[in-house]
C-alpha cells in the first residue's frame, strides 16, 4: 500500500514590537504561547531587526531583568530575523500606514511573505480602517492570530492509511 504523503507549510507569523514585549514580560497569555508554537515548530516566527532593536530598548528601561529571557525565548522559539524589505515596498506601505516607523513592520512583513502579523497596536494597525483589504496576510493580536491558528490545523485533511 503506498502512502500519500502531504507536505503542509507551517504558518509564518512576524511578531511586531507589542507582541514580542508581552509574550517575554508575561509567561501566560497568547502571545507567549506563540512563543512556546515556535519552540514546539508548530509555527515559523519572523521578527525584523527594528523590532529587535526597539524591543532591546524598551526591555533596558522598562524590565532590563528580562533581558536575557528575550535571549532565550527568542532562541528557543527559532524566530528568525527576516529580510529587511526593500524601499519601493517601504514606500508602499508608509501609504498605508499610520506612523512610519510601522511602515517598515509592514514593509519587513509583506516582503518575508508572512500568513500574519501579530501585534496589539491598536492606533497603528489593529484599528485602521481597511489596512486589512490592501495587504496578503491579515493582522490581529496574539488572541486573534492563536484562533486563526486553531482553525488552519482543524482544516488540514486527515491521512489516509
Amino acid at each position: 500500500m503506498k502512502l500519500a504523503s502531504v507536505m503542509i507549510r507551517k504558518p509564518r507569523l512576524f511578531l511586531d514590537t507589542s507582541a514580542l514585549f508581552t509574550g517575554i514580560w508575561s509567561s501566560e497569555g497568547g502571545a507567549r504561547v506563540l512563543l512556546r508554537m515556535g519552540e514546539a515548530r508548530a509555527a515559523h516566527l519572523f521578527v525584523s531587526s527594528q523590532v529587535l532593536g526597539e524591543l532591546e530598548d524598551v526591555i533596558r528601561r522598562k524590565a532590563p531583568q528580562h533581558l536575557a529571557t528575550l535571549t532565550i525565548l527568542l532562541d528557543r522559539a527559532q524566530t528568525e530575523i527576516g529580510q529587511t524589505a526593500p524601499l519601493e515596498l517601504v514606500e508602499r506601505s508608509r501609504k498605508l500606514a499610520v506612523h512610519s516607523g510601522d511602515a517598515h513592520i509592514l514593509a519587513d512583513a509583506w516582503f518575508n511573505r508572512v500568513d500574519y502579523l501579530v501585534t496589539l497596536d491598536q492606533a497603528h494597525f489593529l484599528n485602521v480602517p481597511d489596512l486589512g483589504n490592501q495587504i496578503p496576510f491579515l493582522i490581529g493580536t496574539p488572541g486573534d492570530s492563536l484562533a486563526w491558528l486553531r482553525r488552519q490545523l482543524c482544516s488540514i485533511p486527515a491521512s489516509k492509511t
